[in-house]
């Protein structure tokens, strides 16, 4: 579980953006952009690691990065900033077409990542579930993939009042260019009231900067 911490409202910079997106005129934006996954695609060949855990831990790393994108409110209606998020993500049910999502503890370290990752795969992919794994906590945000569409725009839309401020990320099918360039097309939506055009861009840019410096941090023990 993380820790939510309260913001004072009252001396809060961030407190008339905030009012005016989430109370006055709530407004929720999305974009797509294409990600080069070329070295990072090289890297886990080489260890023999799966794209989409990497590309989970890269999303989960960046998020962790941008404290606005951690900006919360809980269940007694309070605004708040969660120490960390953890990403609860999809897997496809290949015999009944449809898919569960399963939940994993976010940890800077790839090797403990992936290692909780792959025992939650093991023990909960076959469970036939919206909610595959149990007891999932309040500080994680959704990631999904659409492995079968290289699309280049995708539009995610929740009919919650606009309420819900946490970040969600759709992965698509990744190509390959002629210049052997390879991409893959991320689409995230966002909450105006806690993630402003330039927060978005620091995400995007700590996005690419994993993908493209995945020798340094994929290291298995």
């Amino acid at each position: 579980m993380g820790i939510f911490n309260l913001i004072d409202i009252n001396s809060w910079p961030r407190k008339f953006y905030f009012e005016h997106s989430y109370r006055n005129a709530k407004c929720t934006y999305s974009f797509t952009a294409a990600i080069d996954i070329t070295n990072l695609l090289q890297t886990c060949n080489k260890h023999t690691i799966k794209l989409y855990p990497a590309m989970i831990y890269i999303i989960s790393r960046a998020v962790n990065q941008v404290k606005e994108l951690r900006i919360d409110i809980n269940t007694d209606s309070q605004v708040g900033v969660w120490d960390f998020l953890s990403p609860c993500y999809t897997v496809f049910q290949q015999n009944e077409e449809t898919f569960s999502n399963i939940w994993t503890t976010y940890d800077v370290d790839f090797a403990t990542f992936h290692s909780n990752y792959i025992e939650d795969i093991k023990k909960y992919s076959e469970v036939k579930s919206f909610i595959a794994k149990p007891q999932q906590p309040d500080n994680t945000f959704p990631v999904s993939c659409i492995p079968w569409i290289d699309f280049t725009a995708f539009n995610l839309n929740i009919y919650n009042d606009a309420s819900y401020l946490k970040p969600i990320f759709t992965l698509g099918k990744y190509t390959r260019q002629d210049n052997n360039q390879v991409t893959i097309p991320l689409a995230i939506q966002c909450h105006h009231a806690n993630c402003d055009g330039y927060h978005a861009g620091l995400l995007v840019k700590y996005i690419r900067d994993l993908a493209e410096s995945s020798e340094k941090w994929m290291v298995i023990r």
